[in-house]
């Protein structure tokens, strides 16, 4: 069976990317363009194996998201992993103290991105 990726990104190319990459490599993908949309999928009942969040999105960004993700009592056990394209010293750090199980920095490198996917 498939491994779900939940992808929540305000750019559409991104999502676009993302999802073909993780598609052919026999991941199946949902995605939002909004963290508000992406808390309403995850308190229902969606199947998601992983979830890949831009931290930098308008309204609510990965920082604030990640913690109401992982509040969400059936959610706890999925990995987040933030994905920015800030990879400035100690930005991995405030990633990982936010919530995220991982980070990856864009432009995403495939290989470090399968190996964070890895142990879904």
């Amino acid at each position: 069976m498939k491994k779900r990726i939940l992808i929540i990104d305000d750019d559409s190319r991104n999502i676009f990317a993302l999802s073909a990459t993780l598609r052919a490599k026999s991941f199946d993908c949902v995605s939002c363009t909004s963290a508000a949309d992406a808390l309403k999928l995850l308190e229902g009942n969606t199947a998601i194996d992983a979830i890949l969040i831009d931290m930098m999105m308008p309204d609510m960004d990965g920082y604030e998201a990640i913690p109401l993700i992982k509040d969400i009592p059936h959610r706890q056990g999925v990995p987040v992993i933030s994905v920015t394209a800030q990879a400035m010293v100690g930005d991995r750090e405030k990633c990982l103290r936010a919530g995220a199980d991982d980070y990856i920095s864009k432009p995403i490198d495939v290989d470090k991105l399968l190996q964070a996917l890895s142990t879904i």
